[in-house]
């Protein structure tokens, strides 16, 4: 399941140098005093009422302090988690954690378990003590039910009946993936009909992407993490691409510019979303021309947040390039546009680096809130010249542990098993609604793709002089030219 991201607290050391000791605190940003802990002075008395004492004892004493203070707060942890095995222990009383989590975020293997060498390497080798208690030593694979389900507590705080079983669970993004990667595509004369499931890749868009695609035999993809092994669909080896902000970025675009208040006015005096509204007047602007001729003169650089991959540079900025003094809701619109097309473009960037190092996919499939967008739906078609599929049901991530759900309760005896059922049930209700489609299928321009026409010639400055040279390569400026700008 999806969760809000709660931002962490800040906390801070108060440190209090009295006469005998120097105590010292780890007070949270609410004032609220969460540690503590103290260290004697040394006091000298050369004579009667004579008192001395060394500055530099007193720094080593506040030095002291703070380290015991900071050992104290991690002596008194009884267990680390990642947020999915948080909330199964407070559903189940066990410690259990999913391979999922431990797999991608832990450093753990599936087949080899812990690696000593690397957590005494990093100075963190009492967690090895206990057999990797405090990290988990009891691991569970996605789906698999945890202990006898919930708690009396758990089940009153949740109002479901106690003992109703719990999966071991799966990040957001990998359950949106096993909820939209397995749909049934019989019928639709799509390139994955009739393919095994690593011709796909599941697309989690939302405030960030991430774009997960499977393999029978580990690939390793510069810039892309994994494989990890199970991590999503059982018996398969999971690479997972991103972009660090997506749906933020077009956020971020369109609320700063200075013809908001105006788009936030008309949209809402049209009883439409400020996208849907965007669409629109682009489509009133782009005359008789495919709507990507718009964004001729005007170029985005997405990785205003970094970069994750495939460049993996956290210090990339964004750019735009083409900007003119016109400050109106055309102007808006067209950078909303192009915003957009930049990001398929990463899309693209990932996906041609995961087909180079040897994965073959033909077929996208989106989920999560971007989905809902027609044009970013279109552009990433257009873009990758790949058909896009969308799930008829659209919170895919929610039917991913759904599918968790059923699989640990014992009505399926796999994950593939309630994927399978899931599926047939959409086949179903797209029988019997001719006129929505559980499938909707976005194909790349017919004749001539939007790429073609975008491929301008990319500028780059080389390093001697003052000397300009080109290239038609999207890729080629992606990769190679980021260091000129």
């Amino acid at each position: 399941m999806q969760s809000k991201k709660q931002a962490p607290l800040n906390y801070y050391v108060g440190i209090d140098v009295g006469s005998a000791s120097v105590r010292a605190a780890l007070v949270d940003e609410f004032g609220t005093v969460v540690a503590h802990a103290d260290h004697p002075i040394q006091i000298w008395e050369p004579q009667t009422d004579h008192y001395e004492q060394s500055s530099a004892d007193i720094w080593t004493a506040c030095c002291s302090v703070t380290k015991n203070l900071r050992e104290s707060c991690w002596e008194k942890a009884g267990y680390f988690f990642d947020l999915p095995d948080f909330l199964s222990w407070k559903a189940t009383g066990v410690t259990a954690r999913s391979l999922c989590t431990l797999v991608c975020k832990w450093t753990y293997t599936s087949d080899g378990g812990w690696d000593d060498s690397f957590w005494q390497m990093i100075g963190l080798e009492d967690l090895v003590k206990d057999k990797y208690e405090k990290i988990g030593n009891h691991v569970l694979s996605p789906g698999e039910s945890v202990g006898k389900g919930l708690t009396p507590e758990a089940a009153k705080d949740l109002g479901l009946p106690e003992g109703t079983a719990v999966a071991a669970s799966l990040i957001d993004a990998h359950a949106g993936g096993l909820g939209v990667i397995g749909a049934d595509v019989k019928g639709h004369n799509l390139p994955c009909e009739n393919q095994p499931i690593t011709s796909r890749v599941a697309m989690i868009c939302g405030t960030s992407s991430c774009h997960m695609g499977v393999s029978e035999t580990p690939i390793f993809v510069p810039g892309v993490w994994g494989p990890y092994f199970s991590a999503m669909v059982p018996g398969f080896w999971l690479n997972e691409g991103g972009q660090s902000a997506t749906g933020r970025l077009i956020e971020h675009v369109v609320q700063g510019h200075v013809a908001f208040p105006e788009l936030q006015a008309k949209a809402k005096a049209s009883s439409q979303s400020i996208y849907t509204y965007l669409n629109s007047h682009l489509d009133l602007i782009k005359k008789s021309l495919p709507v990507g001729f718009l964004t001729v003169d005007l170029h985005v650089w997405p990785d205003f947040h970094g970069n994750r991959s495939p460049l993996t540079d956290l210090t990339l900025k964004g750019m735009v390039v083409g900007l003119t003094l016109s400050r109106g809701l055309d102007e808006l619109a067209v950078i909303y546009l192009a915003t957009i097309q930049a990001i398929a473009l990463g899309t693209r960037h990932i996906l041609e680096t995961m087909q180079a190092a040897g994965h073959h996919i033909n077929t996208l499939f989106l989920c999560g809130g971007l989905s809902k967008n027609p044009l970013f739906v279109q552009m990433h078609a257009d873009i990758t010249g790949k058909p896009v599929v969308l799930s008829k049901e659209v919170e895919s991530v929610l039917v991913g542990a759904a599918i968790l759900g059923a699989c640990a309760s014992g009505d399926f005896s796999s994950i593939q098993g309630s994927q399978r059922q899931q599926q047939e049930a959409e086949t179903l209700d797209l029988n019997l609604l001719p006129t929505r489609s559980a499938l909707l299928c976005s194909a790349p321009l017919p004749a001539i793709t939007l790429l073609q026409h975008l491929r301008r010639p990319w500028r780059k400055w080389e390093k001697s002089g003052e000397s300009c040279s080109q290239t038609m390569r999207i890729k080629d400026f992606m990769t190679r030219n980021t260091k000129y700008f």
